[in-house]
């Protein structure tokens, strides 16, 4: 499942079902989190509905003409406090869990997931009125999959699975060496 599962662009448009999208924020509940605490939250807009062009218009330039077919766009927000005020260190760790549940169901499902971080923060802050204790933490375009020739030229060469850093490039027992680590 692991292995299966990436980043694809291309999208038919297709709005996600009320059913479908819940599936997947049901898939999201149950991710791992620190004392139970679930910190995660998830606005979204369905294609098709008034909320999408809210949604569309926090995007990057760049990311706007392949999220134009997207059938969700939804924004990851983590709660930063315990429910008693004090700070949860995790928030943006155990949201990470839940993005990645979302993933590998979608792929489960036979739709696509992209995570992203291209989009304007602050507006979307403003935009979707989100409390000061919430962090906004990242944008992820969901769909039906479409085929390459949906996306705009620009984005066709992109589209296919990449490859990952070896292992060890990125664990480090006992700690990171006095020398001779790789940096990259």
């Amino acid at each position: 499942m692991f292995l299966q599962r990436w980043s694809a662009r291309s999208m038919n448009g297709k709005a996600l079902s009320e059913g479908e999208i819940m599936s997947l924020f049901e898939a999201a509940r149950w991710a791992p989190s620190c004392a139970n605490q679930q910190p995660w939250r998830f606005a979204y807009g369905l294609a098709g509905t008034e909320h999408f062009a809210t949604f569309f218009d926090l995007l990057a330039e760049g990311n706007k003409p392949w999220c134009a077919r997207a059938g969700a766009l939804v924004v990851v927000l983590s709660k930063k406090t315990f429910d008693n005020g004090s700070p949860l260190g995790s928030h943006s760790f155990d949201a990470g869990a839940a993005w990645m549940s979302i993933a590998l169901q979608a792929r489960v499902m036979g739709l696509v997931s992209h995570g992203m971080a291209g989009f304007d923060y602050a507006k979307a802050r403003t935009a979707l009125n989100v409390p000061d204790e919430f962090n906004v933490e990242a944008m992820i375009a969901l769909g039906h999959p479409g085929t390459v020739e949906d996306l705009p030229e620009k984005f066709r060469e992109r589209e296919t699975p990449n490859g990952r850093k070896p292992v060890a490039e990125l664990v480090l027992p006992g700690g990171f060496p006095e020398a001779g680590f790789p940096k990259s």
